[in-house]
């Protein structure tokens, strides 16, 4: 049975562009809003709606990433054509090279990277732990080198919240720490209890509550009681949304998929749900299923780039001699920029040929590819059918193994 949770108008077809733009909102409402309006009757997956001082995006979401303040080798316009709504941008990069006081002068994120709708930015945590040559951790925060320069920089809660309140994205996350996947179970328990220190501290050092929407950050690895332990933490402290960090980063596809059903319940029913960094319509798929929200991920471009292109029936590697005098479109029925107007040869070509157009037209096949599949998720789950959805489309199986 299909459960309705209010009365809301949603968008008429999968396939619909939406264009970022402002709402008209009170000045006194809280920055962000979330709507609830369908659960389907078979899984926990959600249909909703995230309200901001920018405007808003349709739950469940797939965000692009825009690491150093572009969403590299696309335009803003071409984003916006996909059906993109809410994009990202990355602290660590940004606090590093302009600095956030640059961005900030030239009219903060927005402005700088010429998108008017939502934005949101990670803490700089898990790229510190993941890319920076950690010189000391502690309870007082991270002494890393500068990839840039070599310079010696120190983030903690404080830092983060400053950088983030100046670069001025509709929701910031929390500063966390987020262990490697094989890290002794000793050390996530350490982490969990940093990640809960300073969730506080975050709290407190933030300056911009009524602007930007601060989200905690689940920490705990593939464990379930450091899951619950950290998850009643941070509900504690109230944040408006929640986030289930260290999955996508070397656990496994079934760790991964049991953390998820395991933690997802813990989170709050009325508030957006996000899983950082898994980007597989596999593990986006199940994600949903157990109730997930948000995702954001760099595997359209970051693939579009090398010329591997997602598509219905599996990805594509169009460098494969069999591309060279292909006549059709990267993928058929999809009506991206890249499918209207080019053929697989072409594109292959300029590969090949060095040409920067190659990867910009992957990037945008590939990006919407996942804002199709991202809508026929959210109009499965408003019809009461995402179960089937879940068993039947082939999207829902593919995963980093699948190669064409």
């Amino acid at each position: 049975m299909f459960h309705t949770l209010s009365v809301v108008s949603l968008p008429s077809t999968a396939c619909e562009f939406a264009t970022p733009s402002l709402l008209s909102r009170p000045l006194n409402s809280p920055p962000l809003q979330f709507e609830l309006f369908a659960k389907d009757p078979s899984t926990g997956a959600r249909r909703g709606r995230i309200n901001t001082r920018h405007g808003s995006f349709e739950t469940p979401a797939f965000m692009p990433v825009g690491t150093q303040g572009t969403i590299k080798g696309v335009t803003p316009d071409h984003i916006a054509a996909t059906g993109s709504e809410c994009i990202l941008a990355n602290t660590y990069h940004l606090m590093l090279r302009p600095g956030e006081k640059t961005v900030e002068h030239l009219g903060d994120l927005h402005r700088f990277m010429a998108w008017p709708g939502p934005i949101l930015t990670d803490s700089g945590g898990y790229q510190v732990f993941s890319l920076a040559k950690i010189n000391k951790i502690t309870d007082e925060g991270v002494i890393f080198k500068s990839h840039i320069d070599g310079s010696m920089v120190h983030l903690n809660p404080h830092r983060s919240m400053e950088v983030q309140n100046a670069l001025g994205a509709d929701i910031i996350m929390a500063f966390d720490e987020c262990p490697a996947a094989n890290a002794p179970p000793e050390y996530h328990t350490v982490a969990v209890e940093r990640t809960l220190r300073w969730a506080e501290q975050c709290i407190a050092a933030h300056a911009r509550p009524d602007d930007q929407s601060l989200f905690g950050i689940v920490q705990g690895g593939t464990n379930p009681a450091l899951r619950q332990r950290c998850a009643e933490g941070l509900i504690a402290l109230d944040f408006p949304g929640y986030a289930l960090g260290g999955l996508a980063v070397g656990e496994g596809f079934e760790a991964m998929k049991a953390v998820l059903k395991e933690a997802t319940p813990m989170l709050p029913a009325t508030k957006p749900r996000y899983l950082m960094g898994a980007g597989f319509p596999r593990d986006i798929a199940v994600a949903v299923a157990a109730g997930i929200d948000m995702f954001d991920c760099t595997l359209p471009t970051r693939n579009g780039r090398n010329a591997y292109a997602f598509t219905g029936n599996g990805p594509i590697r169009l460098k494969n001699s069999r591309f060279s005098r292909e006549e059709g479109p990267i993928e058929a029925g999809c009506d991206c920029y890249a499918c209207r107007t080019f053929t697989c040869g072409a594109i292959r070509h300029y590969f090949f040929a060095g040409e920067m157009l190659g990867p910009l037209l992957v990037s945008v096949h590939n990006i919407r590819f996942f804002q199709r599949f991202m809508a026929d998720v959210r109009r499965a789950i408003a019809d009461g059918t995402f179960g089937r959805f879940l068993l039947e489309d082939p999207r829902c199986l593919q995963g980093p193994s699948e190669k064409k």
